[in-house]
C-alpha cells in the first residue's frame, strides 16, 4: 500500500485496521473488544486483552532465538565508557532488579519514581518496572527537589530508583542529597530510595530507607513477567501546564505497544537487527517510546548516550557514535544541530567519518527551521525528515512515514498526518479552515492507540485541557495550516501567535527568517509587551562561531530581511544578541520565559529549564543594547 491507501484504510476502517496491528505483538490474551468507550466518551483501546511490554521488549526476542544479539549500547563520552548488553544480559539483570522490588514488597498497581541521569540502568529500572505491573514516573535526573517533592506527593511512589550523580561536562551532580530533600518536602514518604552507586565521587548521604542497587539486583531472584490488563497504566510522565502544577500524562500498555511496533516500522522504517539511535533522555517521551519501549519491542539494537551534541569532547560526538556503532536511523532535535551547525559551520567534522551506514535522520521536539534543514542536507545527502508529535501522544500525529512511502519534503513542513490521526484546522468558531489558513491544530475522536489514557487523578482537567474547547475533537494547543496537498505545518503553540496591532504574525514565520541570516546560528522570537500595538516581535539570536559583526549593522539586516519577506507589518525593530538561548533539558527553546524577561514581569521558573543561570544572561544582554529603556 502506498501512504494515502494506508492512511484512509486506517480513518474508515480503524477497528480492523488496529486489530491487524495489534497481532503483531504476542498476548497473553489477545484483546476482544477493540475499541471502547469511558465515562469522558473517550477511546479505550484493546480493553480486554492481556500482555507485558517487558515480555515483548526483551524475553520474547531470547525465546525467537535473539538472545545474543545487542539490545543495548551505552555510549558515555562524559565517563569515557562504552558497554554493550545482549538481550539475554538485560533479562537478567531487568528480571533481578524485579525481583528485588518484589522482595520491598512492590506489587501490581504500585507505583515507582525512577531519578536517574543516562546510563542502562535507567532503562532497567523502567523494564523491571513493567516487567511486575508497576507503574513508573521517570523524573528527570537533576530536578530541583521541589519539583521532585511534587511528583512524589502526586504519584506517591512506594520505592525511588537513583543514582549516585549524574555528570555534566564540567562537573558532578550528586543525586542523593536532591532526593532525601524532596522528600523531606513532600508529604508522601516513599519506603524506600534504591541507590546505584557510580563510583565517581559524589556525596550519598546514608537514611534508613537506602537500599543498595548492586546489592539488592544481586541477592534477588529472577522473577517471570506479570500479565497486565491493555490498559494497565505503565508510566505516568509529567509535562508543564499553565498552572504550574506538572500534568501527569498517563500511558497504557496494549494501545502504546501495538502503536510503537507500528511506528517503529512504518514511520522510523526500522528493521529488526538495526541500530536505532534517539539521542534523548529517558526523563522525555522521546526516551521512553525511542530509547526504551520501541525500539526493543522491534529487536531494534537501541543506544543509551549520556553527554552532549558539543563539547563531549567537541561538535564530532555524533558522528563518532553513527560511525562507531552502525547507526541506521537516528533522532535528535533540531536544537542539537544547531548546536553542531554553530561549533562546526563547515562541516569538518562530518568529513571524518564514514557516515554511509545512516538511512535516515529524524528530526522533533521543535519546529526545523529551513535553514539548518539545508545546512544538514548539504553535508549528509540522507533524507532529514521533521515530524511532529507530543508528550500527550507518545508517538508521531505528523510525520513521512518512511517504512510507507517517502513523500517529498516540503522544508518548514512536518510532513502529513501520521494514519489514526484526522488531524483537522479549525478557526477559533470550530469551523474547519481551508487550505493555508492558520488556526488551531485539532485531531477528531477517537485517537488512535499510544496515546494519553488520562491525567493521573485528575480527569476534570484532562477532559478541561483536552476536550472541551472542541466538542469530539483533541486539542492540541498548537496552531497550524495545511497546504493544499495535505502537507500540515505547524506554527507553533498557540500563544506563540502575536497580536501585532490587529495583526494575527507567527513568530515561527518570523524565526525562519532571522535563522537565514550568514550570521546566525540559532534565534527566538517573542512578542513583547507594546503600549501602542499591543505586541511587538522582539528576536534574540546566537551568532555562529567565528563571525564577528557588529551588533547595529547585524539588527539593521535582520530588520532588512524581515520586512522585505514579511512586510512592515510586522514592526520587528530590535535584535539581542546572546551567547545562548534557555531550553527545557530536552532542547525546547523557553520563548514564554524569554518574552517575561523582555516585559519585566514575574514569571515561575520553569522546573524543565536547563540551567537557571542563562535568566541573568538574558537580562544583561537586553540591559547591553539598551532594550529595557526603549
Amino acid at each position: 500500500m502506498n501512504y494515502n491507501e494506508l492512511y484512509t484504510q486506517s480513518l474508515s476502517n480503524s477497528e480492523t485496521f488496529w486489530k491487524e496491528q495489534a497481532h503483531a505483538l504476542e498476548w497473553f490474551s489477545r484483546p476482544t473488544t477493540i475499541v471502547s468507550k469511558n465515562s469522558n466518551n473517550y477511546p479505550v483501546w484493546f480493553e480486554d486483552g492481556e500482555l507485558n511490554i517487558c515480555y515483548l521488549a526483551i524475553d520474547k526476542h531470547i525465546q525467537d532465538g535473539f538472545g545474543d544479539e545487542i539490545a543495548l549500547i551505552y555510549d558515555s563520552p562524559v565517563t569515557q565508557t562504552i558497554k554493550r548488553y545482549t538481550f539475554s544480559e538485560v533479562k537478567s539483570e531487568v528480571a533481578k532488579l524485579a525481583g528485588g522490588l518484589v522482595s520491598l514488597g512492590l506489587t501490581k498497581g504500585d507505583t515507582a519514581v525512577i531519578y536517574m541521569p543516562m546510563i542502562p540502568q535507567a532503562a532497567f529500572a523502567m523494564l523491571a518496572c513493567a516487567r511486575i505491573g508497576v507503574t513508573h514516573s521517570v523524573v528527570f535526573g537533576g530536578f530541583a527537589p521541589h519539583e521532585l517533592a511534587i511528583r512524589i506527593d502526586d504519584c506517591k511512589p512506594k520505592v525511588i530508583l537513583t543514582a549516585s550523580s549524574g555528570i555534566e561536562i564540567e562537573r558532578l551532580i550528586a543525586y542523593k542529597p536532591l532526593v532525601d530533600e524532596a522528600i523531606e518536602l513532600a508529604n508522601h514518604k516513599p519506603q524506600n530510595v534504591v541507590i546505584l552507586n557510580r563510583k565517581l565521587g559524589a556525596k550519598i548521604p546514608f537514611k534508613k530507607y537506602d537500599i543498595d542497587y548492586d546489592a539488592l539486583v544481586y541477592g534477588s531472584e529472577e522473577v517471570s513477567c506479570v500479565p497486565v490488563a491493555s490498559t494497565h497504566p505503565l508510566y505516568i510522565l509529567y509535562t508543564s501546564g499553565t498552572t504550574g502544577k506538572p500534568k501527569g500524562i498517563v500511558r497504557d500498555t496494549g494501545g502504546y505497544a501495538t502503536a510503537l511496533k507500528f511506528s517503529m516500522q512504518h514511520i522510523y522504517g526500522a528493521q529488526p537487527g538495526e541500530v536505532f539511535w534517539a539521542a534523548s533522555d529517558v526523563g522525555w517521551v522521546v526516551g521512553h517510546s525511542y530509547i526504551v519501549y520501541g525500539p526493543l519491542l522491534n529487536r531494534n539494537t537501541t543506544i543509551v548516550f549520556e553527554g552532549k551534541p558539543i563539547k563531549t569532547p567537541d561538535a564530532s560526538t555524533f558522528w563518532r557514535i553513527i560511525a562507531e556503532h552502525q547507526v541506521r536511523v537516528m533522532f535528535t532535535a533540531p536544537t542539537a544541530i544547531r548546536a553542531i551547525k554553530k561549533e562546526d559551520p563547515n562541516g569538518d567534522f562530518i568529513k571524518q567519518y564514514d557516515l554511509s551506514c545512516l538511512k535516515t535522520q529524524f528530526l522533533a521536539g521543535e519546529r526545523c527551521d529551513v535553514a539548518t534543514l539545508e545546512w544538514y542536507n548539504e553535508h549528509i545527502p540522507v533524507p532529514a525528515i521533521d515530524h511532529w508529535w507530543q508528550t500527550e501522544s507518545g508517538w508521531p500525529m505528523i510525520a513521512n512515514m518512511m517504512g510507507v512511502e517517502y513523500l517529498p519534503v516540503k522544508p518548514g513542513s512536518a510532513g502529513k498526518a501520521v494514519t489514526g490521526y484526522d488531524i483537522r484546522i479549525f478557526g477559533e468558531n470550530g469551523k474547519e479552515l481551508g487550505p493555508n489558513e492558520e488556526g488551531y491544530v485539532v485531531i477528531k475522536l477517537p485517537l488512535p492507540p499510544g496515546t494519553l489514557m488520562d491525567l493521573w487523578n485528575d480527569s476534570e482537567r484532562f477532559k478541561a485541557g483536552y476536550l472541551t474547547k472542541f466538542d469530539g475533537y483533541y486539542f492540541s494547543g498548537d496552531g497550524g495550516y495545511k497546504d493544499d496537498e495535505g502537507y500540515i505545518y505547524i506554527t507553533g503553540r498557540v500563544d506563540d501567535v502575536i497580536n501585532v496591532a490587529g495583526h494575527r504574525l507567527s513568530t515561527a514565520e518570523m524565526e525562519e527568517i532571522v535563522a537565514s541570516h550568514q550570521a546566525v546560528a540559532e534565534c527566538a522570537v517573542v512578542g513583547a509587551n507594546d503600549d501602542l500595538k499591543g505586541q511587538i516581535p522582539l528576536a534574540f539570536v546566537v551568532t555562529k562561531a567565528g563571525i564577528e559583526m557588529e551588533h547595529f549593522l547585524l539588527e539593521q539586516e535582520i530588520v532588512k530581511l524581515v520586512r522585505e519577506q514579511i512586510g512592515a507589518v510586522a514592526s520587528l525593530r530590535n535584535v539581542v544578541i546572546v551567547q545562548r538561548l534557555p531550553k527545557t533539558r530536552s532542547g525546547k527553546i523557553l520563548r514564554k520565559l524569554i518574552r517575561s524577561i523582555a516585559d519585566q514581569t514575574e514569571f515561575q521558573i520553569p522546573s524543565t529549564i536547563d540551567d537557571e543561570a542563562i535568566i541573568e544572561e538574558i537580562s544583561n544582554s537586553l540591559a547591553l543594547y539598551g532594550y529595557f529603556k526603549k
